[in-house]
């Protein structure tokens, strides 16, 4: 039998979308991804650019080729809103630039400021902090399975700052500075305990990223799973439980308040990160899911 042809009111919220219909005829057998296509190719928009609402409740339609019109709630007659929310960057470039500065500030502050030489600690404080940078830069590359394809292009500029400003140009310059407290001795009872932290912390990182990468199969995919392996068992989000324990051996090297500085800042907003997982995983799996105390630290958060 012939699918039946829907026929959807197509509104503008907010700016104007050039060229965006005011009606747009669907197959009742069509898919989301059907109609951002139809959207993005009547008004000559990248379709990376457009967010579709349901007129009677404001829910969110998602682009995803797996999910058919019939369940959006759409019926012949209903009406949409499309939302243009601006030039759009993608998500593995906005990771790739972001990481880029702090990894080549420190080792190009490293060679520039410490006279007459740099010290132990400071050879050492640029090696694990360009190793950090460079092992999050490979897995942008070949670990990540993003959902989105973009993100809004000015967060590029916000989330580059954090990078660049807090980890790259702070840490480096209060670390490898001739008077900085990492140009001292080396204490080996915190020195060593701290490089430890540091191992672990980023081999349990990249742990948890390849575990959260096999609940996926591809770039794009909105598939989601509960997350089984080392930590997850513990907490919410144990690759941010690693990440954390990272920053706890990279700041017992720097000797650095600058160190600290970040570290409690990219926790704070990890933590929020893994507050609203927490949240996905309970409303998405219900009773398959064993809820979790603590999101990110054992005990404290």
């Amino acid at each position: 039998m012939a699918s039946k042809i829907l026929t959807i009111s197509v509104r503008p919220r907010g700016k104007p979308v050039k060229k965006l219909p005011e009606e747009l005829p669907l197959p009742s057998t069509a898919t989301s991804s059907d109609l951002y296509t139809q959207l993005a190719a009547s008004s000559r928009t990248s379709i990376h650019r457009l967010r579709v609402t349901k007129g009677s409740d404001g829910t969110h339609i998602p682009n995803t080729a797996s999910l058919p019109i019939s369940e959006t709630g759409l019926r012949d007659g209903s009406t949409i809103y499309v939302k243009d929310l601006g030039p759009q960057i993608s998500w593995r470039l906005v990771y790739i630039l972001e990481y880029l500065g702090p990894l080549l500030i420190h080792p190009v502050l490293y060679f520039l400021l410490p006279s007459p030489s740099p010290s132990f600690l400071q050879t050492l404080s640029c090696a694990l902090l360009t190793l950090h940078f460079l092992k999050r830069e490979l897995e942008t590359l070949f670990v990540h399975r993003f959902s989105a394809a973009t993100m809004p292009a000015f967060n590029l500029f916000k989330n580059s700052a954090h990078y660049w400003l807090l980890a790259g140009l702070n840490i480096a310059i209060f670390t490898y500075r001739p008077s900085s407290p990492a140009a001292g001795p080396s204490n080996p009872y915190i020195t060593w305990p701290s490089v430890a932290s540091y191992v672990v912390g980023e081999l349990g990182n990249l742990n948890s990223h390849l575990v959260l990468r096999s609940l996926r199969s591809s770039d794009g995919s909105t598939e989601r799973g509960i997350p089984q392996g080392l930590g997850f068992g513990i907490v919410t989000c144990p690759n941010y439980m690693f990440e954390a324990l990272a920053w706890v051996g990279i700041a017992g090297v720097t000797w650095s308040w600058s160190s600290v500085l970040f570290a409690a800042v990219a926790v704070g907003q990890m933590g929020v990160w893994a507050g609203k997982r927490e949240g996905r995983y309970r409303r998405e799996f219900g009773g398959k899911y064993k809820k979790k105390r603590s999101v990110m630290l054992p005990g404290i958060w």
